[in-house]
C-alpha cells in the first residue's frame, strides 16, 4: 500500500453516512499515536473550566486513582470506536459512560463542551504535528461521529458541523476558563501520571515538555509559569520532526486501538467493559447519592 492510498480510500466514502468507517481509518490506521495524544490533551483541557475541574477534584478520581481513571476513560471511548454504536460492547461502553455521568450534577453546557474538545483538539494537533493534515472528509466524519455519541449520551443542542463545534469550543473557553485550586490539583496529578510512564529521572524534563505543548489560555488558567521560548521551540519542533519521520514510513497494515497503548497499565489480564469506570457509593468523599436514572440504558436506545 502506498502512503496516501488510505486517504484516497477515505475520500471515496461519504463522511456523513460512513463516518464510523472513516473515523476508524483515521484514528487506528493513519494517526493512532497522534490521536491518543490529542484526546489526552482534549480531556486535560476541560480541567480549566472550573465547574469541570472542581468536580473532578471532589471525586478524587484523577488525583487518588489517576491511572485507573485514565485507563477506563481510554478503554470506554476505544470500545465504541472498535465496536460501533449498535454492537453489544459499544452499547455497554456508552451505558457505563452515561451511568457515571448521571451520578453527578453536570450541566449540558459542560457536557457539550467536552464533546467539542474531542472534535476540535485532534484536528488542531494533527494539523500541527501529524504526518499530514486532516482532510475535509475526516473533519466532517469526526463531527458526525461525535454528534452520534452525543445523542447517545443525551446531550442537547449539539453543534451540527465541525466549524460549529469549533465556535462552541472557542466561545466556551473564552467565557469559562479560569483559576480553580481543585482544578490545578487535578492538572498536577495528570502531569505526574504522564511522567510516571517513563523512567523517574526524566520526570522534571517530561513535565516541562508537556507544559511547552500547552497554549497560553491553558497556562494562564492553571497559573503555570510560561515555558521559555527555546524550550517551547525545541519541544514542538521535536514532535513535528516525529511526524515527518512517520510520513517516510510504510503505512500501517493493521489497526492500532487505544487498548493496545503502553500507557494502559491497569488491566494486564484483560477487562470487562461493564466493569470499567467508577461506581459512586453514597457517603464516600466526592460521591453523591446515585441519580435515580443511573441504571438507565443509553438515551438513543
Amino acid at each position: 500500500m502506498k502512503r496516501f492510498e488510505r486517504l484516497e480510500q477515505i475520500r471515496r466514502l461519504d463522511p456523513e453516512r460512513d463516518f464510523l468507517e472513516i473515523y476508524r481509518l483515521t484514528t487506528t490506521f493513519e494517526f493512532p499515536w497522534d490521536h491518543t495524544r490529542a484526546l489526552e490533551l482534549a480531556l486535560y483541557r476541560t480541567y480549566a473550566v472550573p465547574s469541570i475541574g472542581r468536580l473532578l477534584a471532589q471525586t478524587a478520581e484523577l488525583t487518588d486513582r489517576a491511572q485507573k481513571r485514565y485507563d477506563d476513560t481510554a478503554l470506554l471511548l476505544d470500545t465504541v470506536v472498535e465496536h460501533g454504536f449498535t454492537g453489544d460492547k459499544g452499547r455497554t461502553a456508552i451505558r457505563r459512560i452515561n451511568q457515571m455521568h448521571r451520578s453527578y450534577d453536570i450541566s449540558n453546557d459542560d457536557m457539550r463542551y467536552v464533546l467539542c474538545t474531542f472534535v476540535v483538539v485532534p484536528k488542531r494537533w494533527i494539523d500541527a504535528y501529524g504526518w499530514r493534515r486532516l482532510s475535509r472528509h475526516e473533519m466532517v466524519a469526526a463531527a458526525a461521529y461525535y454528534r452520534t455519541l452525543g445523542r447517545h449520551m443525551g446531550i442537547k443542542e449539539i453543534p451540527g458541523s465541525f466549524e460549529e463545534f469549533e465556535d462552541c469550543l472557542n466561545a466556551y473557553e473564552e467565557a469559562h476558563f479560569d483559576w480553580d485550586a481543585g482544578a490545578r490539583g487535578v492538572s498536577d496529578a495528570t502531569l505526574d501520571l504522564m511522567a510516571s510512564w517513563y523512567p523517574r529521572p526524566l520526570a522534571p524534563l517530561l513535565r516541562n515538555a508537556t507544559l511547552a505543548l500547552l497554549d497560553e489560555p491553558l497556562l494562564r488558567a492553571f497559573r503555570y509559569e510560561q515555558p521559555g521560548a527555546v524550550t517551547r521551540s525545541v519541544v514542538r519542533g521535536a514532535v513535528r520532526l516525529r511526524g515527518r519521520a512517520v510520513r517516510l514510513m510504510p503505512p500501517r497494515r493493521a489497526p492500532h486501538y487505544a487498548r493496545q497503548n503502553r500507557e494502559i497499565k491497569g488491566y494486564p489480564d484483560g477487562y470487562e467493559v461493564a466493569e470499567l469506570g467508577s461506581f459512586p457509593v453514597p457517603g464516600v468523599r466526592g460521591c453523591p447519592v446515585p441519580h435515580k436514572d443511573s441504571s438507565a440504558t443509553t438515551p438513543a436506545e
